[in-house]
């Protein structure tokens, strides 16, 4: 599983919340007047590098990361469910899949223009047939390790090399005198735009306090009022971080070269091969 910050429950909870709760979001960059504001869109715009989907050193190329982790959920639940199909029956509906933001690579762009809830919306596959049986237990199980193992096929390309950079990257990052430096000047910054926290993580807990007590009426532009205060206070964050993310990505590539090579060659082809047997597609949020 990807790296996440201490806050990820938090922006987990708040974005699960608002996405329920409110059909439109506001968005709004620093100075801006609000606006009302659709979803984040997909895009199925590749990189040009799959080093900058796997290996993320910026809140934005995360956006590619969270588009692969979903697309190995959608594999696994399109093989199981092919697998079912086959056997005569219907497996239990599960929680649908969502884009998952990372909490130490945030992307700022996105949280200043839609804030902490509208996240891009993952497409759904077909549902299966209400007049099918429901699977027994054993039969149920067999077909989940058939999506598993599907969905691993695809993951084995790049996620050791992936828990190796998350390891380096928070050890880099969180070892930079700068970084910390940088970070201290949070709790400021974020008074002066009307929200009293400590540090990320009591801003975060705000977060949920305030998506939760807030009618429904005026939960966008809650929304974008946290996530616009956060974009504009993290930007000096990130302006220290970003370089530092980058030095340490150029020596994880030296360091890892042979993995590197095998990732750059084997693994768009990989994912093409598995969206086209599984009718999965490999999609991504965008603002």
């Amino acid at each position: 599983m990807p790296h996440r910050s201490l806050a990820r429950a938090a922006v987990a909870a708040a974005t699960a919340l608002l996405t329920a709760a409110c059909s439109t979001a506001v968005g709004a960059s620093d100075g801006q007047q609000s606006v009302a504001e659709a979803p984040g869109r997909l895009t199925q715009a590749l990189p040009d590098d799959p080093v900058r989907m796997v290996l993320p050193t910026t809140g934005a190329e995360t956006r590619w990361t969270q588009g692969l982790n979903v697309f190995g959920q959608q594999l696994a639940r399109a093989a199981a469910a092919e697998c079912a199909r086959a056997g005569g029956f219907r497996l239990t509906e599960e929680v649908p899949v969502a884009f998952i933001p990372f909490g130490d690579l945030p992307d700022l762009g996105f949280l200043g223009r839609h804030g902490f809830g509208r996240s891009a919306e993952v497409p759904t596959g077909p549902r299966a047939s209400a007049s099918a049986r429901a699977g027994g237990a054993t039969e149920t199980h067999r077909c989940r390790a058939v999506g598993a193992t599907a969905a691993e096929q695809v993951a084995k390309r790049y996620q050791p090399l992936q828990k190796a950079w998350f390891g380096a990257l928070d050890n880099a990052v969180k070892g930079d005198s700068a970084a910390r430096r940088a970070l201290r000047d949070l709790p400021g910054c974020l008074a002066r735009e009307g929200y009293a926290a400590a540090d990320q993580r009591a801003f975060f807990a705000l977060v949920d306090r305030r998506l939760m007590s807030t009618p429904a009426a005026d939960l966008a532009r809650v929304n974008t009022g946290l996530g616009g205060a956060y974009a504009h206070c993290m930007r000096p964050v990130e302006a220290v971080r970003e370089p530092v993310r980058r030095k340490v990505r150029e020596r994880f590539l030296t360091d890892h070269a042979a993995e590197v090579r095998g990732l750059r060659t084997a693994l768009f082809p990989a994912l093409h091969r598995a969206g086209e047997r599984y009718g999965v597609p490999l999609v991504f949020p965008a603002p």
